[in-house]
């Protein structure tokens, strides 16, 4: 039987080996944090290497505590070392929490949120010693956060759009729902509004379609819409990352 090599906390880790964990998870911190910043989300560069860092402080710290305990190293297992990464991984929440934005149905920020999460796992990892496995968590989350992005562009996934258009009379209202049908737009009525000085029609609807690209299809839309009518105002409420 071929036998298995497991990673394990050493007991008494030298600064040799503290350094190499500080350096590897400010590496991967760096590898994840340049993709986040070079798509300009809230946690860039930065903020994600600290966070890892925080997870690999309290991971450190945790490990050296081991040795204080007085116990043979049998019960190190019994010991509760699991509220240090337990409580980065409740404050990591917070900051996620706080990077996730609601309007309406327009949701952003849920994969920044994400990525803090995972650059904490990975940071947790390293810091107790496990570095292939957190070097390998950073790698498969690299790849997830940049080449898996374009498998994500190519899946039709389904917009939401808020248009204000402006109407000579009542009587368009009813033929806008079926004039956009057959590009594949689905105009619904929200409400209607008349506009004191020129008596205007202002008509609000929500629209639906399918499109697969990171911007959601709003510009076709809006071209669509403007070849056709004046647009008053226009607001996409697609979830986006």
């Amino acid at each position: 039987m071929p036998s298995t090599v497991i990673e394990l906390m050493p007991l008494s880790p030298t600064w040799v080996d503290i350094a190499m964990r500080l350096v590897l998870v400010i590496a991967a911190g760096a590898l994840i944090g340049l993709n986040r910043e070079a798509g300009g989300h809230a946690a860039g560069f930065r903020t994600t290497i600290l966070v890892g860092l925080a997870a690999c402080l309290a991971m450190i710290q945790a490990n050296l505590l081991l040795t204080t305990m007085g116990k043979t190293p049998q019960s190190f297992v019994r010991m509760d070392i699991l509220r240090f990464p337990l409580g980065i991984l409740t404050g990591v929440g917070f900051i996620g929490g706080g990077a996730i934005l609601k309007r309406g149905d327009l949701v952003t920020g849920v994969t920044t949120a994400a990525t803090l999460w995972i650059m904490t796992a990975i940071g947790l990892c390293i810091g107790g010693g496990q570095l292939v496995v957190g070097s390998a968590g950073a790698i498969v989350a690299f790849i997830v956060l940049s080449p898996f992005k374009l498998f994500d562009e190519l899946i039709s996934h389904r917009q939401k759009a808020h248009v204000v258009i402006e109407l000579l009379s009542s009587a368009d209202i009813a033929k806008i729902e079926t004039a956009f049908d057959p590009l594949g737009y689905s105009f619904h009525l929200v409400s209607k509004s008349i506009n004191e000085p020129d008596a205007a029609v202002h008509a609000a609807y929500q629209v639906r379609w399918k499109h697969g690209s990171v911007s959601g299809g709003a510009s076709d839309l809006l071209a669509a819409v403007e070849e056709r009518y004046k647009v008053v105002s226009f607001e996409m409420m697609t979830t986006t990352t």
